[in-house]
């Protein structure tokens, strides 16, 4: 019975995942080619000030694979794996929570544990460290901004189970509705302070040596030695809609998880009722 709700958790996330794509493909693909287009902008305009003050400059590599190969076949593959991935993680946490939970239905476990994994996995990370488009964020970084995020979704993971373990335990004594409060009040409180703990971006040891502190890695306006602005911050209706669509996506992938997977789920399970029955 595992192994089939898990081929089901594979079919609602690749499922999920297409959706996802589909949907960033329409609305956050522009967005991500107007984030281009200012980086490139941007790195002419720093060309032509480097060349005014008789620094050396270098061109741009050429591109491996085409704007329209990254923004249909990448984008398109990379999400429905990511999907898949997330439809695998969902199907091995709902057999382990399947009859350890109460008696929950199926489909409203299903749709409870799709929840989970967005608010978990994405959301309180988001919340820290959201999703930027191209332009933003530097390349000395890389290293410290991946770190800094999988810390923030492992300790969302942990703070999550752990609410989830303590209200199981004070639903005895304080009852259901109010053990799930108590719990839940001490999800957001932890994630919090690691939010407050966690340093921003653009505090980091590279971004204050190159660029002074600053509250992100958003790049400000682009300045001539005589302070006159060469070149515009980045675009803040850019920014905004990217990170918008973002959640969006993910909010599609996970519904599309927990409401095709419970159905499905809930047939296998009957099955195996009657079966049982049977024999």
């Amino acid at each position: 019975m595992q192994n089939k709700l898990i081929l089901r958790g594979l079919l609602a996330g690749a499922l999920g995942g297409v959706l996802a794509f589909v949907f960033a493909r329409i609305f956050a693909e522009p967005l991500t080619q107007a984030a281009i287009d200012y980086e490139s902008g941007r790195d002419e305009a720093q060309m032509a000030l480097d060349q005014a003050a008789g620094l050396p400059t270098e061109h741009g590599d050429h591109e491996v694979f085409s704007r329209a190969v990254q923004g249909n076949l990448g984008i398109g593959l990379g999400m429905v794996l990511f999907g898949v991935a997330m439809g695998l993680l969902f199907a091995v946490t709902y057999t382990v929570l399947l009859g350890r939970v109460g008696r929950i239905r199926a489909r409203v476990l299903a749709v409870l544990v799709a929840g989970a994994g967005f608010l978990a996995l994405y959301l309180v990370p988001f919340l820290k460290y959201p999703a930027n488009p191209p332009a933003i964020g530097h390349e000395a970084t890389i290293g410290a901004r991946t770190g800094l995020y999988l810390a923030m979704v492992v300790a969302s993971v942990i703070f999550l189970v752990a609410a989830v373990v303590v209200g199981k335990r004070l639903a005895p004594r304080l009852g259901n509705w109010n053990a799930t409060l108590v719990a839940g009040a001490g999800f957001v409180v932890l994630s919090a302070l690691l939010m407050a703990l966690l340093p921003s971006l653009g505090s980091l040891a590279s971004n204050v040596a190159e660029y002074g502190p600053q509250a992100s890695e958003t790049p400000l306006p682009l300045k001539a030695p005589d302070g006159r602005i060469v070149y515009p911050g980045f675009p803040a209706d850019t920014l905004v809609g990217f990170r918008l669509y973002s959640v969006l996506a993910q909010v599609i992938l996970w519904t599309t998880i927990g409401l095709v997977f419970g159905p499905l789920a809930e047939r296998v399970l009957d099955r195996g009722r009657a079966a049982t029955v049977e024999a």
